[in-house]
């Protein structure tokens, strides 16, 4: 009896987040502005000229709009799944406070004190069953919510997105560091093997110790998850002063080339042609930015240790504007600043004038440029896919009780092991970068969250009864709007499918 009443008493003061290493509203929009804005903001203003100014407007604020629909959806899915851990843990503590006379009446005291509107409650009085304090992986989520097969579904997409995300993000920092170091590649070297082979630096191949421009790719890729690696091992709230300081350099980047292209069109004048709507581009278009608003996978980790969430889909909803309107700010004066756009937007900077110290810095800060974005986005990306393993394997609920290598060893190690693998043995993942971006990212973006929020509203209806209101629910909470994004993501499909197509034509 002791012991029973010393696991109640344990339940019931069990927090529901973590009280400490919590952060300020804007510190947490800062790390969602960093998950979003990465490399693929640098073939937005190829992809703008291509399909036309107006064109690619529409479609980039579209993309912006459906972005944080689906955003607002995992929100709401996160405050059903805390409702529903309140909920049983307070038939819990009923449930044992029978067989516990003596502590009964301060057990439910406390509990009601914490959850104290009624099951049934008048609509305009939010219920306190819903929060966002307790951190809930979507992995939790599809445990909570989904069917056998849904689940089976999401962790295979979820697992396959963030695995290619990882492996992507580390041979861009590991292939950027390298082409800093190494000398420029000759324009007749133009095949894998030629670029294997060639030395680093410009020295024969007969001399001693010479250093091949792949070995330094490896030593480059060992060195990044040497300092990236350690961070997967905590939670995301540990790397808020790398968010800061690589979010600072994020936006001096950006800044010096907006600025260089705002004074290319003063100077020289419109260079650039675009039409306004060229729907032959829409493909490319769709390619480029469709997952330049990618952060549904991280959002519980970075939303649940925020302070004062009362205006949080207000603040989400300004983090998302000010993301598009950078988006098309750079995409905009790159568009008619340059006759040739690269794909690579950072590549028409490359300076002509080597005299030139200032330009010779902006050459190779911008080429830099991967190694700030993806240097924070690596970390957030890793924890998340640690956290959705332990929710596939181990019962979170009781996490403590499993031993420390089980807890705090084996998941890190597994999230970021097989990248390192992969990217080491493989430099070349271009398939795997179209396969991760385009159709596991669509079931990330839009599938997955729908699905949620449409079985977690009834699993909550069912559960707490119609009265009582989630605060956190989505603006967009009429059935019609998943129907859209439904609709909307197999669309998605069919134009990354052509995308893919119009890339890789048979000969």
């Amino acid at each position: 009896m002791v012991r029973r009443r010393w696991s109640v008493r344990k339940f019931l003061k069990m927090p529901l987040a973590e009280a400490g290493d919590q952060y300020s509203i804007w510190v947490g929009l800062i790390y969602i502005f960093n998950l979003i804005v990465g490399t693929g903001a640098l073939t937005l203003p190829a992809a703008f000229a291509r399909a036309g100014w107006g064109l690619s407007t529409i479609s980039l604020v579209f993309l912006a709009f459906m972005s944080f629909m689906n955003a607002t959806y995992v929100i709401e899915t996160m405050a059903c799944a805390n409702a529903v851990f309140k909920w049983k843990r307070l038939q819990f503590i009923k449930r044992s406070s029978v067989q516990d006379e003596e502590h009964s009446e301060e057990d439910q005291a406390s509990v009601h004190e914490e959850l104290e509107d009624p099951l049934v409650c008048g609509d305009s009085i939010p219920s306190r069953y819903y929060s966002l304090d307790k951190r809930i992986e979507l992995g939790e989520m599809a445990n909570l919510f989904l069917s056998k097969s849904g689940r089976t579904m999401f962790y295979c997409t979820l697992c396959v997105y963030l695995y290619g995300d990882l492996s992507i993000y580390s041979a861009a920092v590991a292939k950027s560091l390298m082409d800093v170091v190494c000398s420029t590649i000759p324009s007749n070297m133009t095949n894998t093997t030629d670029w294997d082979a060639m030395p680093c630096f410009n020295v024969t191949s007969s001399e001693a110790g010479v250093y091949t421009r792949l070995d330094c790719y490896r030593v480059a890729l060992l060195t990044f998850f040497a300092a990236m690696g350690p961070f997967v091992f905590f939670n995301v709230q540990k790397t808020k002063y790398l968010q800061l300081f690589t979010s600072g350099m994020r936006w001096l980047a950006f800044a010096i080339m907006i600025t260089m292209a705002i004074h290319l069109l003063i100077k020289h004048g419109p260079q650039g042609r675009p039409p306004a709507f060229d729907f032959t581009g829409m493909p490319t278009l769709f390619g480029a930015c469709v997952y330049s608003f990618m952060c549904h996978h991280s959002l519980p980790g970075l939303i649940s240790p925020i302070r004062g969430k009362g205006y949080l889909g207000l603040h989400l909803a300004l983090d998302y504007l000010l993301i598009s309107i950078f988006y098309l700010l750079l995409a905009f004066t790159g568009a008619f600043a340059f006759a040739q756009l690269s794909d690579l937007y950072t590549l028409n900077f490359v300076p002509t004038d080597n005299e030139n110290v200032f330009l010779e810095i902006v050459e190779y800060f911008l080429a830099l440029f991967p190694v700030f974005t993806l240097s924070t986005s690596f970390p957030i990306i890793a924890i998340t896919l640690r956290n959705n393993l332990q929710s596939m394997f181990l019962d979170t609920s009781r996490l403590e009780t499993y031993n420390f290598v089980l807890r705090k060893m084996l998941f890190p190690v597994v999230a970021v092991v097989p990248p390192l693998l992969l990217t080491y043995f493989l430099e070349d993942i271009s398939v795997l970068i179209k396969f991760t971006g385009s159709y596991a990212g669509t079931g990330i973006q839009y599938l997955i969250p729908t699905f949620l929020v449409l079985s977690a509203r009834r699993h909550c209806t069912n559960l707490l009864g119609l009265g009582v209101v989630n605060k956190y629910k989505s603006p967009f909470s009429n059935v019609a709007w998943a129907v859209f994004v439904l609709l909307w993501s197999f669309v998605c499909i069919i134009l990354v499918s052509v995308n893919m197509l119009e890339r890789n034509p048979r000969h």
